[in-house]
């Protein structure tokens, strides 16, 4: 049945023409500059195909990739699934020292935050280590490259921005720290969350005369500078007078943030460290990792996350693209484990990166549901990205494969309810589609995306994909389209 839809489908495209489209939508269309040609659309509702544009048209589709991630991770993963964080050692503990290294292993544990190690490490405490005699070494190597962000140029001119935050298996606190800035007068404060060990700030922001509320006109980017073994994050731009704002920066390298962090914690519950915090060291080549002998461990202290279907939930909810590509990153490193809730996938012998087996697991999953995998390319799993290209067709059917799952209604959950949360929260309010549509959004400059279900008038469930992809879409214009959409198809069935 879903090939037979998806086909129905196909064959109703033809060549490129407004007329196939509601009329609303093509004159909305038409008076923003649109193209015809700029469209993919397919609106389905059962067996009926209502529109249909352009879906063989493989497109950039923004934020709508997540769908593809999340589905195949709920499926392939399944429910119960959780990323883990481990204290580890192989050293014994005489009179309160541990005399040898403790290893931080990490394993996409999307919820490992500055509370989550403070807990960790008083377990530690608890069992009556007070000092660590020799390092702490920080295990990323359950993806690979270990360092997903190492090299990587800015996605956009907003490097600091929370959305650009690429994951590795041992990201804490999503990398961010929270500036606080208050002025008052000519005088400018700043207090930084978390403390970290020898972290400082300060501005060089000039203090201005505009309202607060438009303090981010003034903003740009922060850095941070070296001094010995300080750090210091020194903030640029501009702030107003008598203003009081917070906001979340990743400015830090991840190791640098991890350490710093780690160090305080230990810090506050008493502990010492003879050594340094240090990364694991990458081995040399596949082979030598497997004659290499195996060290015994024993676990000290771990961390569990939530279960997958959470993660799901605020990944799609928010369109959260650090989320997303943690998710993507645990489909090709981890596989799902009755007891532990994951656990690493066995060595790949072609030596393929974790992304590249992240791909083969999402196109696995698109085969065994009959979906044709030509047009669509995958870089990240988040559409963060300029690369990364779907066409309509292949995510309707994919919508259609979700309303079968087993864990349909998990799915369904993640999805922005119109009018009511996520990035749907203050879309379609006056419209018939408000609190029945759930619809995954995606925007980039220069293209914007919907993808999702809408109850028609008849309380039928429809499947609607519509991608824009022009320079035409700025400013709200794409949006308006998009909303008109959906309008259209929860007035239609009268």
């Amino acid at each position: 049945m879903l090939r037979r839809l998806l086909v129905a489908a196909l064959i109703a495209a033809g060549s490129v023409h407004a007329a196939d489209l509601p009329e609303p939508v093509a004159r909305l269309m038409q008076s923003s500059n649109i193209p015809p040609e700029a469209a993919g659309i397919i609106v389905l509702r059962g067996d009926t195909v209502l529109v249909s544009h352009n879906p063989q048209q493989s497109m950039q589709p923004g934020s709508t990739m997540k769908l593809f991630t999340t589905l195949t991770a709920l499926e392939q993963l399944g429910p119960v699934f959780r990323g883990r964080t481990e204290l580890r050692s192989s050293a014994d503990v005489v009179n309160g020292v541990l005399q040898g290294d403790l290893i931080l292993r990490g394993g996409a544990d999307a919820d490992f935050n500055e509370d989550v190690l403070g807990h960790m490490l008083q377990a530690l405490r608890n069992q009556g280590i007070r000092r660590i005699k020799g390092d702490i070494i920080v295990d990323r190597l359950l993806f690979t490259p270990s360092r997903p962000d190492a090299g990587q140029p800015p996605f956009d001119e907003y490097p600091w921005a929370y959305y650009n935050v690429i994951p590795n298996a041992a990201l804490i606190n999503t990398n961010l720290l929270k500036v606080e800035m208050r002025s008052t007068g000519n005088k400018l404060s700043l207090v930084m969350l978390p403390e970290m060990d020898k972290v400082s700030i300060r501005s060089e922001m000039k203090l201005t005369d505009a309202a607060c509320g438009s303090w981010e006109n003034g903003w740009r980017t922060p850095d941070y500078s070296r001094k010995g073994d300080r750090i210091e994050v020194v903030l640029h731009g501009s702030f107003p007078k008598d203003c009081t704002k917070s906001t979340n920066i990743n400015v830090l390298d991840s190791q640098d943030f991890l350490a710093r962090l780690l160090l305080a914690e230990w810090s506050k519950l008493g502990g010492s460290l003879s050594g340094e915090v240090r990364e694991a060291a990458i081995p040399a080549a596949p082979a030598d990792a497997a004659s290499a002998p195996a060290i015994a461990t024993r676990l000290l202290a771990e961390h569990v996350s939530r279960a997958l279907p959470e993660i799901v939930r605020d990944t799609n909810k928010q369109s959260d693209n650090t989320l997303a590509r943690t998710i993507f990153l645990s489909l090709g490193s981890l596989e799902a484990d009755p007891q532990l809730g994951s656990k690493p996938l066995p060595p790949d012998a072609s030596g393929a990166s974790t992304p590249m087996r992240a791909e083969t697991a999402i196109r696995a999953w698109l085969q065994q549901h009959n979906i044709d995998g030509n047009g669509l390319i995958l870089d990240n799993g988040s559409g963060l990205s300029r690369s990364e290209r779907a066409t309509p067709a292949q995510l309707a059917a994919l919508l259609q494969a979700g309303l079968k799952s087993l864990w349909m209604p998990e799915f369904l959950a993640s999805l922005p309810v119109a009018a009511t949360d996520g990035t749907m929260r203050r879309r379609l309010k006056d419209s018939p589609a408000a609190q029945r549509a759930r619809l995954k959004t995606g925007s980039l400059t220069g293209m914007i995306a919907i993808a999702g279900y809408v109850q028609d008038a008849n309380n039928q469930p429809c499947i609607v994909v519509a991608i824009l992809n022009d320079a035409h879409v700025a400013n709200g214009a794409g949006r308006a389209v998009l909303d008109e959409l959906v309008d259209w198809v929860a007035r239609s069935g009268n």
